[in-house]
């Protein structure tokens, strides 16, 4: 099972890597201005994806028809018709969104940008399906090999183009590459099938999770329009910049989790074992917790020389931002465990009500900001409705799924301290004593957390024994 996690963790950071090098490549090719428009077409394909977004590629994992080839041709039927719709929405958007992000002139690259949905939709499934019998090479090769190609694509689209047209095109490569890997990856001919049925099962399935890509967008990328609309391109460009270098591990981590996790707790729920439920729920929150606190400290260890390495002096502005967006990116991690629970259990609404209270911060962080505020107040807010969020969602674990949280509460408090701990200490100097300090604070930090995560370590124990035996 270690092993499983490992591959897991190593595919999914692989092609999360590529991208971010990706990306601080093109930053650093381009100027800072310019990284604020490609910035803006992240928030552009986020709208879309919102727009459909129904959890197919879960579906097909949680359901109990999942290895069903005609119930796998129809979610893929379902998806290329939200891929065509998603594009269409993109097109006649361009315009609209242009002059919102008052960039006017950038319309066309949006409607370039329609390609890429259909683009995306038109993977094939089985990369998914294999999941559930813990086969996930498909999955990761289907985002590392785009990931990679886009990478080397970079450096002669900017000895053409050398602006914001880099990235868009980049962008247009890589999702073109991974409908083609996901094929090639894929055991099961494609067929497509239009099933009414399925479809309106998808729906119910699937329409919470269509109004939490709402409310996820708003939470993503809320914050970047703001500071776009408000503070301009440059401003976005730094703000941007600092979101990529702290998402880029909250996404590894978190689907690491989500993709570990999912298939295990869904099998458990259908044989109806819930006390090993309950602590396999446990351990997947914790192992949440762990993965926010690791991001936190990986931040905190090395994020200001790492962005004066790799993006010299243009982003020096970012330094002092760099630990709070770890410390708000850290909790949206520690919420990916309670996700994975609720949606191994069919409840996916359980994910709204956090995301609610999250996207309530935005119109506080826009009235701060039209009131003289800058990135950080926008941070600040950001981070505190991210805590109510997180509350709200174990909150939801123990009333609607029955999960007992006392066993937490350890853990909880620990990483609270280690947070507030975090963005108190690099105050205290960059002394011989304080930078001591400080490596001692994150080595001895993840350990002592661990000691108090007992579902974890119980996990951890039973898997990695039933493994020793196995090679005896």
């Amino acid at each position: 099972m270690l092993r499983k996690v490992l591959i897991l963790l190593s595919g999914n950071a692989a092609a999360s890597v590529l991208l971010l090098a990706r990306n601080l490549i093109v930053a650093r090719l381009i100027p800072v201005e310019d990284y604020g428009i490609a910035a803006t077409f992240a928030v552009t394909m986020a709208l879309v994806e919102m727009s459909t977004q129904f959890g197919l590629q879960q579906q097909i994992i949680q359901s109990k028809d999942g290895e069903d080839a005609r119930f796998q041709a129809a979610l893929q039927g379902f998806q290329v018709l939200r891929g065509i719709i998603a594009g269409a929405v993109l097109f006649l958007l361009a315009q609209p969104i242009a002059n919102f992000l008052n960039i006017p002139e950038v319309a066309w690259a949006y409607q370039v940008m329609a390609l890429m949905p259909v683009f995306r939709a038109l993977q094939h499934f089985d990369i998914h399906r294999l999941n559930r019998a813990l086969r996930y090479a498909p999955m990761l090769l289907t985002s590392g090999v785009p990931a990679l190609l886009s990478l080397l694509a970079v450096f002669p689209l900017a000895m053409w183009l050398s602006d914001y047209r880099v990235m868009l095109f980049a962008l247009l490569l890589q999702e073109a590459l991974g409908a083609i890997t996901s094929h090639v990856m894929a055991e099961r001919p494609y067929r497509l099938v239009l099933d009414r049925r399925i479809m309106a099962g998808s729906l119910r399935f699937g329409w919470p999770l269509l109004v939490n890509g709402a409310l996820l967008f708003l939470v993503m990328q809320g914050d970047k329009l703001i500071v776009g609309r408000e503070l301009g391109m440059v401003a976005l460009g730094v703000f941007g910049m600092g979101i990529t270098l702290t998402l880029t591990p909250t996404l590894i981590l978190a689907k690491t989790t989500q993709n570990f996790f999912l298939p295990q707790l869904s099998a458990i729920a259908e044989g109806g074992d819930s006390a090993r439920f309950d602590s396999l729920a446990r351990a997947s929150f914790q192992a949440a917790m762990l993965n926010g606190v690791a991001l936190l400290l990986g931040v905190f260890a090395i994020g200001i020389p790492f962005v004066d390495l790799l993006l010299g002096s243009k982003y020096a502005a970012l330094h002092p931002l760099l630990i709070w967006l770890a410390a708000q990116q850290g909790i949206r991690v520690f919420k990916s465990g309670p996700s994975t629970v609720a949606v191994a259990r069919a409840v996916t609404s359980n994910a709204l009500y956090p995301n609610i209270v999250r996207a309530l911060g935005l119109p506080v962080a826009w009235v701060v900001v039209v009131n003289g505020g800058g990135i950080w107040h926008v941070i600040v807010v950001a981070l505190v409705a991210e805590a109510l969020g997180y509350a709200v969602a174990l909150f939801l674990a123990r009333r609607r799924l029955g999960i007992a949280l006392g066993p937490l509460l350890p853990s909880l408090l620990l990483t609270a301290a280690l947070f507030a701990a975090a963005l108190v200490v690099p105050a205290s100097g960059r002394d011989a004593a304080s930078l001591w300090l400080n490596a001692a604070f994150v080595l001895a930090a993840p350990v002592g957390l661990l000691m108090t995560m007992k579902d974890l370590r119980q996990y951890a124990r039973s898997h990695l024994g039933a493994r020793a035996k196995g090679k005896v």
